[in-house]
């Protein structure tokens, strides 16, 4: 009876596994038909409105200044642009801020400091605040990192033209320290398959997309139509984006119009950045799947928004199929078959093949330098890997409804390959022993079925059992080396 259950769980976790698997190949073959329709087709303005700059701040002491200038140098007329600083900030950023945009109230822009004491919501609680004061038509948003190019304005306005019911227009996330180390190239991966890869996929084939929090417009009527800005999730920006497209509005997606931004480059900060993207999509699904699957939209539409909203789950169906492992292993069980066996190493070797290719082929698409950047791709995959243990904890926050608190990525102001964590404030605490123990014992049990499949044989097994000791062994190091370097003058936990 337990062999049976054992198959049972085993078959369905793979079928799953590969379910996801497959998605990525399906991303790739739609972006490859449809990613001329977001090429940036530029167009001479007609009407002029009047816009809203909306930036939420919270502590970004060494990238606030950055963002406004950037921001007060976008091509648009005076008198049409609005700029709201969302500064919550409880440190030195406010005095940074308040002397910015007295310097630029001078010089006669529409720029208004707004302080909040009552951080409600965050920054969903921030946007949704300021909204009713502001004057614009339409609301670009972006975050404190973020380096606008000049013509965003005038190369994202055109596309409302003559499409009343296009709500929002995504534009794609640079890197400014892509290169600074292992973590971040392996993020830059992430990011550049997101952005050139799935945006485009979506977007092209007419499917649901999101708005990614930053660099992008929203039509503010929109905003308001689709109940506003929410905080009952920790992605206000997934959430308002499906709960705008179930309301019927279009959104559009220009993968040539690029905005910079800076990695985190502390594992801490990439972990807390990753708990919150995977708790708060999970929270999402949770809370728009049932309408989704109520609407009249397609069945591909209902299908890849739901795949979409519970992406994460691919990272505790990771650690399930780990566990389950030794135990197959090490029972005369049905997959270790000749039939079996080859059957389940093709159907997880193809499911596992999916993300290099697309991860692969986002930097065929973009860079010159192509060849070299394959060579991130195994650091992706580690990396990737080795955050399942914290990911998987968000998703079980979310499913149990347990509330934590919103944790912003902390913002340092390096770029390139040079700068330093040292003497910076906001570093976040890696203290979360609980993680790292699992990581630990995930790593001590992957090399004990590394083990177990070497004595036996069991051809299958090995590779994924190898990658999975490198990926946890890998993020437990990092961890290790940021919690002992707390210990040393001049490294500051940062401020929540």
């Amino acid at each position: 009876m337990l062999k049976v259950l054992l198959m049972i769980f085993y078959s369905l976790n793979v079928v799953l596994l590969f379910l996801y698997g497959i998605h990525t190949y399906l991303m790739v073959f739609w972006y490859k038909k449809n990613n001329a329709k977001c090429d940036l087709v530029r167009k001479k303005m007609g009407r002029r409105p009047v816009v809203t700059i909306q930036l939420p701040v919270f502590n970004e002491m060494y990238v606030v200044e950055r963002l406004i200038d950037r921001v007060i140098a976008i091509d648009y007329p005076k008198k049409l642009k609005e700029i709201q600083v969302l500064d919550d900030s409880t440190d030195e950023t406010l005095d940074i801020t308040r002397r910015a945009v007295a310097k630029y109230r001078r010089q006669g822009y529409d720029i208004k400091l707004i302080h909040r004491v009552d951080r409600t919501g965050h920054k969903g609680g921030a946007l949704r605040e300021a909204l009713p004061s502001s004057r614009g038509e339409f609301v670009a948003i972006f975050d404190a990192d973020f380096i606008p190019p000049t013509n965003f304005l005038r190369d994202t306005l055109p596309c409302f033209e003559g499409n009343p019911r296009l709500g929002m227009v995504q534009t794609r996330w640079g890197h400014v320290n892509a290169e600074y180390s292992a973590l971040t190239k392996a993020q830059a991966l992430g990011v550049d398959g997101h952005f050139i890869i799935d945006q485009v996929a979506r977007a092209g084939r007419s499917l649901y997309m999101n708005f990614n929090g930053t660099a992008g417009v929203w039509r503010k009527a929109c905003i308001l139509d689709a109940g506003n800005w929410q905080d009952d999730t920790l992605t206000e920006d997934f959430d308002l984006s499906y709960r705008a497209e179930l309301k019927g509005w279009k959104f559009h997606y220009i993968k040539d119009v690029v905005s910079p931004s800076e990695l985190p480059v502390q594992i801490s900060a990439y972990k807390s950045q990753q708990f919150r993207w995977a708790k708060g999509s999970i929270q999402t699904a949770l809370k728009l799947t049932k309408r989704i699957l109520g609407s009249k939209e397609p069945f591909l539409t209902k299908f890849e928004a739901v795949i979409h909203l519970t992406n994460y789950s691919v990272h505790p169906l990771l650690l399930l199929n780990i566990l389950l492992t030794l135990p197959v292993l090490m029972t005369d069980s049905f997959f270790l078959h000749n039939a079996p066996v080859l059957l389940v190493s093709t159907v997880m070797g193809i499911a596992t093949f999916g993300p290099v290719l697309f991860y692969s082929y986002s930097q065929y698409v973009l860079y010159e330098n192509w060849r070299k950047r394959m060579g991130w791709v195994p650091l992706m995959v580690v990396v990737g890997t080795g955050i399942a243990v914290n990911n998987t904890k968000a998703f079980l926050e979310a499913v149990f409804r347990k509330k934590s608190e919103f944790i912003r990525t902390p913002k340092l102001g390096i770029r390139g390959k040079s700068g330093s964590v040292r003497n910076k404030n906001y570093r976040i605490s890696n203290g979360n022993l609980v993680i790292m123990f699992f990581e630990l014992f995930f790593l001590v049990y992957c090399a004990v079925c590394l083990a177990v499949a070497i004595d036996g044989l069991r051809w299958f097994a090995i590779p994924f059992m190898a990658i999975y000791c490198l990926a946890f062994g890998y993020v437990f190091w990092l961890d290790l080396a940021e919690m002992f370097s707390f210990k040393k003058p001049g490294l500051q936990p940062a401020v929540k």
